[in-house]
């Protein structure tokens, strides 16, 4: 991969989840690399969904102690967002059809400067706002 990479929620959720069997592994590997790489993106929106994804709806919780720690490390990921993306969201909601939250997740990809988006929730295949979704559990 090259360039920087934006990481959905769903993404960093099957990499803590041991449950999630070949998901999980993908989703090891994918941070791996973008570690390795300096290119991943996150935002405050995904940490946030994050740690209450993995304390709350895991059938196996992880330990709070655990999730906090492993959202401690994805800050490092993580680019500002503000008001002039909640604007651009709503331009993205409107054009790309998708939910407000799906438009807020493109449009802090954009102003992280990402050229992807990794996502199981939106379709992959898709540009939207210049940036190429992929999902990296059924690639191709």
């Amino acid at each position: 991969m090259s360039g920087k990479t934006f990481v959905d929620t769903n993404v960093l959720v099957y990499a803590l989840d041991s449950d999630a069997g070949s998901k999980h592994r993908i989703a090891q590997e994918v941070v791996r690399r973008l570690w390795e790489q300096n290119s991943g993106i996150v935002s405050m929106q995904v940490l946030q969904e994050l740690y209450s994804a993995v304390t709350r709806k895991l059938s196996k919780r992880v330990p709070r102690q655990e999730v906090r720690q492993a959202v401690r490390h994805f800050t490092q990921w993580c680019i500002a967002t503000g008001p002039s993306e909640i604007a651009a969201a709503f331009q993205i909601e409107d054009a790309a059809r998708i939910s407000f939250w799906d438009a807020m997740i493109v449009a802090a990809a954009v102003r992280g400067g990402a050229v992807r988006i990794l996502s199981e929730d939106l379709n992959a295949g898709q540009t939207i706002a210049g940036i190429t979704i992929e999902n990296p559990f059924h690639p191709g």
